[in-house]
């Protein structure tokens, strides 16, 4: 089809240790055409102007900070996961149609935690409710006594949670604190399936959102089975799973309908390929939409995580929040 594809593997880690620090120099250093990641939007934040000035081509499936759709990046910057803006409404929307009205608020003080909870805050009090504390905590704190401690001074009727692991300590926390933990409300940095890690029971009734459709058997197994094949094992966390597949897809029909891998070639073709503009054709399949293009032809590619349709911001148009209830077991059941 005209293309290959080398992947170089790095840890971006997060903005307390700092490997993106060594990463992203490397990964520079060795003449990669696209960055894909960082996860994190905070970490994001600390290197993008690295790899800008590199004019490099850097695709998040996961960076949801609000702040990044009007970077300074040379739309050089994409991603495939949807601003905060979208989970944050969702968020709040929900949240008041379940009845609160005292909602207290713990979060991450990074791009990613501060985007989230002002959305959400603006959401949820639009609906009529009313924020009755909302703490902060640095990345990289290991306690969280004076967060829970003022939060539950103000007896909200449920608390969410903009975390990332920090949710595991948070939650026995508050657990031991007195608050009901079946009226937690979780996102996406921390909406995990806990089983036994919690008693039984723990989390039942509480809730989350996350960015991404509801992936069919097929794409799980042959995922899964790829992971399980390089020898790690079986996958149990879904989480931006589509998003990170077709952030590689989209940069490489981009490269390929440049015919260049130059950062700003690729650059320039990121919005027609996801089907933001070319009116190309519909198609789900990396080597029908290559054979179009090595054809001649404009594709608008749909993957796993649904249509991109990138705008002039490298954001997608077109995002779906799925809404989560933990049950007895301190699993999730997708709720739409």
């Amino acid at each position: 089809m005209g293309i290959t594809v080398n992947v170089t593997l790095g840890d971006s880690g997060d903005p307390d240790n700092r490997a993106y620090a060594t990463t992203v120099p490397q990964l520079l250093n060795a003449g990669v055409n696209v960055i894909v990641g960082a996860a994190s939007s905070g970490v994001s934040k600390l290197f993008i102007d690295e790899v800008v000035a590199a004019d490099t081509l850097m695709i998040s499936p996961a960076n949801t900070a609000p702040e990044f759709t009007d970077w300074e990046d040379n739309d050089l910057y994409w991603r495939t996961a949807p601003s905060d803006l979208l989970q944050g409404e969702v968020l709040g929307n929900l949240i008041a149609s379940d009845g609160v009205v005292n909602l207290g608020i713990i979060y991450l003080n990074d791009a990613y935690g501060t985007g989230l909870e002002a959305q959400l805050t603006e959401t949820f009090e639009a609906a009529n409710g009313t924020i009755v504390a909302s703490e902060s905590y640095n990345a990289g704190d290991t306690t969280f006594d004076a967060q829970i401690s003022s939060v539950m001074a103000q007896n909200p009727d449920a608390i969410a949670l903009i975390t990332f692991e920090e949710a595991t300590t948070i939650i026995p926390a508050l657990d031991a604190a007195g608050f009901d933990t079946g009226s937690l409300y979780f996102v996406d940095g921390n909406l995990s399936n806990y089983g036994d890690e919690f008693d039984a029971g723990l989390l039942e009734g509480s809730k989350g959102t996350q960015p991404g459709p509801d992936l069919g058997d097929d794409f799980r197994g042959e995922l899964n089975d790829v992971w399980t094949a390089a020898g790690n094992d079986e996958l149990e966390d879904w989480n931006y799973a589509a998003e990170s597949y077709d952030a590689v897809m989209l940069s490489a029909l981009a490269a390929l309908a440049a015919d260049s891998v130059d950062g700003p070639d690729m650059a320039a073709k990121m919005q027609e390929v996801s089907g933001g503009t070319g009116g190309g054709e519909k198609v789900s399949d990396f080597a029908e939409a290559a054979q179009i293009i090595v054809d001649g032809g404009v594709v608008d590619y749909d993957g796993p995580s649904g249509p991109i349709s990138f705008d002039e911001n490298g954001d997608p148009t077109e995002a779906t929040i799925g809404i989560f209830e933990y049950d007895g077991n301190n699993e999730l059941v997708r709720q739409n």
